[in-house]
């Protein structure tokens, strides 16, 4: 059975800094594509980031460049997504999600993940 599991959520003051962990049990993380998204009420799903299979290239959606780091830790079989200078506009429910394309040039839309997790909160507030 597949499973993806979130974990390093908080509250945090802004400009403060998370490290999201996504680790997997019956799949091998560095076999498919690994995307990060998030999730506030009433709003779509938002893809922040996924690292290819191969070459482990990163994509980074626009708001969170320069800010946030997505990286493979396979001896783990995890996924990490760290996060720096944080602003309260990250608050949201970040998931963690398996692709089993090749690439991610592009945050694939979410409806292409076959394996989710179930979400960590992540608040961003003073």
């Amino acid at each position: 059975q597949v499973q993806l599991v979130e974990s390093g959520g908080g509250l945090v003051q802004p400009g403060d800094s998370l490290k999201l962990s996504c680790a997997a049990s019956g799949v091998t993380l560095d076999y498919y594509v690994i995307g990060w998204f998030r999730q506030v009420p009433g709003k779509e799903r938002e893809g922040v980031s996924c690292i290819s299979v191969s070459d482990n290239m990163t994509y980074y959606t626009d708001s969170v460049k320069g800010r946030f780091t997505i990286s493979r830790d396979n001896a783990k079989n995890t996924v990490n997504l760290y996060m720096n200078s944080l602003k309260p506009d990250d608050t949201a429910v970040y998931y963690c999600a398996a692709n089993f394309a090749a690439g991610c040039p592009i945050i694939l839309p979410y409806t292409t993940y076959t394996y989710w997790g179930r979400g960590t909160q992540v608040t961003v507030a003073s």
